[in-house]
């Protein structure tokens, strides 16, 4: 199940770099029809709708019923949208203070040794892209998201789109802070270490550290 994912993962990438490295999809563009676009990619169709599911969460992609799939945003922010998005961020990741404290809790809990695996190859995905100084928007949803699912509570996913926004947003306004992004290496080594060992209340420390430090930064 694990690979299943990550294949559709690094679908749903290929797919954000034709919109924005490539810029073959421009915003309001229709995607080619799924026949067309799965033998492009060289992926099953269940494995590209699942890669369209993951960004149309994430809100670069809308489904338009009887129309087709749409591209709604190239995730490239100007300074002009930058007053939207600070606003509310703080409210944001005051939520995710509440939530994802004790979803790493419950995650280091009940996690299968194959979730802990996934959350241990996106926290070192995320550890790359900040080393490297690419944006991690996409890596930092799918660690996070792999630690709520690892909670095994159906009500989670729920949740996902405002934790979502709230890692985009925070992205946006904070990779350029050299403090942030490294306590960012150190949180997240702390979050996946804790869970490793199956240590939940060291788990839910680290995630409410993590956050708090975000918080201080913006």
């Amino acid at each position: 199940m694990a690979n299943l994912n990550m294949l559709a993962d690094s679908t749903a990438q290929r797919i954000l770099k034709m919109i924005e490295d490539e810029n073959r999809f421009s915003i309001g563009d229709k995607l080619p029809n799924e026949n067309e676009l799965s033998a492009e990619l060289g992926v099953s169709r269940s494995t590209l709708r699942e890669a369209i599911r993951i960004l149309t969460t994430n809100g670069v992609l809308e489904i338009k019923r009887g129309r087709g799939t749409y591209v709604t945003s190239n995730m490239v922010v100007n300074s002009n949208d930058l007053n939207e998005i600070e606003s509310g961020i703080e409210d944001l990741f005051e939520m995710r203070l509440m939530f994802e404290p004790d979803c790493a809790y419950l995650a280091a809990e009940r996690a299968t040794d194959e979730e802990i695996s996934e959350i241990c190859y996106y926290g070192q995905k995320v550890e790359e892209k900040i080393i490297s100084g690419e944006d991690r928007t996409f890596e930092e949803q799918k660690f996070h998201e792999s630690i709520a699912n690892a909670t095994h509570n159906s009500f989670v996913k729920q949740f996902m789109p405002i934790i979502f926004n709230a890692i985009r947003k925070g992205v946006i306004v904070l990779q350029k802070d050299k403090s942030v992004n490294k306590n960012n290496l150190d949180d997240d080594r702390l979050i996946m270490d804790f869970i490793k060992k199956r240590n939940a209340e060291g788990a839910r420390t680290a995630m409410r550290l993590h956050i708090i430090h975000a918080l201080e930064g913006l």
